[in-house]
């Protein structure tokens, strides 16, 4: 009688040994499963290494989260701060890297206040004091609408936009023009693709090349 109550008893010690010991196995393999989705790696690339680095600290928080809880708005809301992105990619590499492809915008002029300031073709005002590339200056109240409007007027001419040293823009939405060659050229409100051309057409005539005003 009292072996059988052994033996039983040894059973329901094996079954709680088993129990403890598979509830502890789980966990250590739930726990190596949540490791292994962890992010570990984040590479950005498009940019310069300052900029690049400055958004790799700010995503910093991201490491060792779960990648697949963390939303591509999270990364989102860090690379909207930077106005000199004009496209981007996100892509989760699983299990524990993810990857970010940006394109920055073309930088097209410099905001007449010590050149502190840059316009990018995404309209956006983008601050950079180290920047040294030859673009001309805007001199007026700047307008992102008004000056895209412009530069697409100027692609569709027989101008370069390169051919250009300064931009004035006045309050009446009318454009003077500063060539590299110092020539004013003097842009009416209205019908502005033809007059740009008819003064490209007349500056390139060798009687008004010693001409340093179009009106």
């Amino acid at each position: 009688m009292h072996r059988l109550i052994d033996k039983k008893n040894k059973i329901i010690i094996y079954l709680l040994l088993l129990s403890i010991l598979s509830t502890t196995s789980g966990k250590f393999v739930e726990n190596q499963k949540s490791y292994y989705y962890t992010i570990k790696q984040i590479n950005i690339e498009g940019l310069s290494n300052r900029d690049n680095k400055k958004i790799f600290q700010e995503l910093n928080n991201l490491f060792y989260k779960n990648i697949l809880l963390v939303s591509k708005k999270e990364i989102q809301k860090v690379i909207s701060k930077y106005n000199i992105i004009e496209e981007y990619n996100i892509k989760k590499i699983y299990p524990s890297t993810i990857n970010i492809y940006i394109k920055p915008t073309k930088l097209l002029a410099k905001i007449s206040n010590e050149g502190k300031f840059l316009v990018g073709s995404n309209g956006l005002l983008i601050e950079d004091k180290h920047n040294n590339e030859t673009l001309p200056y805007i001199f007026g109240e700047f307008n992102t609408k008004h000056f895209l409007d412009f530069k697409k007027n100027i692609d569709k001419s027989k101008f370069t936009f390169t051919q250009f040293k300064t931009l004035y823009f006045f309050p009446s939405k009318r454009w003077d023009i500063l060539t590299n060659d110092n020539i004013l050229i003097k842009l009416p409100q209205d019908n502005f693709l033809k007059s740009i051309n008819l003064a490209y057409k007349i500056i390139s005539m060798d009687d008004f090349k010693k001409k340093k005003s179009l009106i």
